[in-house]
């Protein structure tokens, strides 16, 4: 007898045409830089670039260097705490530093707790945000990557991350 209410429950699906929705994108986990685009056609790898993200139970953190051409750094470090809707992403600041050895600035470091909000857009397995602190780029997570485009603060590029299994 049961047997035959599970075999009409899976002919009410099939029948239908009910499909289950595609998985949502999701941001946890920890990505490594692999390269960025420079508006003049370059590509800078590691060792010139590196980086380490990690999105883990609601808190972010990045880590993000390069070099100039003489071997000055400019790097970034930041540890946020962070919300994900399908329609939001939220951040609330830690801890923000930069290092600006290229420009001759040193570190400065911004202790305050901004917090900012911006839309997410998903389109399948692709999610777009722009984030919302720091004047740090628009992201893109589809799969197990992550592309970055900056045109701000920071620069004009674009980083492609890849998500460490």
């Amino acid at each position: 007898m049961r047997a035959d209410f599970a075999l009409a429950a899976l002919s009410l699906i099939l029948l239908t045409g009910a499909v289950p929705p595609p998985k949502q994108p999701k941001l946890k986990g920890t990505y490594r830089l692999v390269s960025r685009d420079l508006p003049d056609g370059s590509k800078l790898i590691p060792p010139s670039i590196d980086g380490l993200l990690t999105y883990a139970k609601g808190y972010r953190n990045f880590n993000i260097y390069w070099k100039d051409a003489q071997g000055k750094l400019f790097s970034v470090s930041y540890i946020a705490s962070y919300e994900l809707t399908p329609k939001e992403y939220r951040e609330k600041s830690i801890f923000f530093q930069v290092n600006d050895e290229i420009g001759g600035k040193g570190a400065s470091y911004d202790l305050s707790p901004a917090s900012g909000a911006s839309p997410v857009t998903i389109k399948g397995t692709r999610m777009e945000i722009q984030m919302p602190l720091h004047g740090e780029p628009a992201v893109v997570f589809e799969g197990s990557k992550m592309t970055a485009t900056g045109k701000g603060v920071f620069g004009t590029f674009v980083d492609h991350w890849e998500r460490v299994p």
